[in-house]
């Protein structure tokens, strides 16, 4: 992700109205999507990308189960996300933060392998 696609994405979203959830929706269909999906953004036809992610949130053929469990993943990725950007910030200084921090991590990634 460039400064220059951040920027395009800004100003394509800018003042039209969309709500925290669509801009979250569209910035990563925008940079995790098809070349097709940016482009529709660029051009400023939101209304497309916007119904493909409802579509695809819907997941058809799928199980409720199923579509509980896709849930899940999104999620999971969201705060993975989460987690990468604010690990390297330098206010997270304190001893205690780090026990308990490695204790987490340890608990996690002891599950990795099943996970992936």
């Amino acid at each position: 992700m460039s400064a220059r696609e951040v920027e395009e994405l800004v100003a394509a979203l800018s003042d039209k109205g969309l709500s925290v959830r669509e801009v979250e929706q569209l910035a990563h269909g925008f940079f995790r999507g098809p070349e097709s999906f940016r482009q529709e953004i660029r051009k400023g036809n939101l209304a497309l990308p916007l119904e493909r992610i409802r579509q695809a949130a819907q997941s058809p053929g799928c199980s409720e189960f199923e579509r509980v469990l896709l849930k899940d993943l999104e999620l999971t990725q969201k705060y993975m996300q989460r987690v990468m950007g604010k690990s390297q910030d330098p206010r997270l200084a304190s001893r205690a933060f780090h026990a308990q921090c490695h204790l987490l991590s340890g608990g996690i990634l002891s599950r990795a392998r099943a996970f992936l």
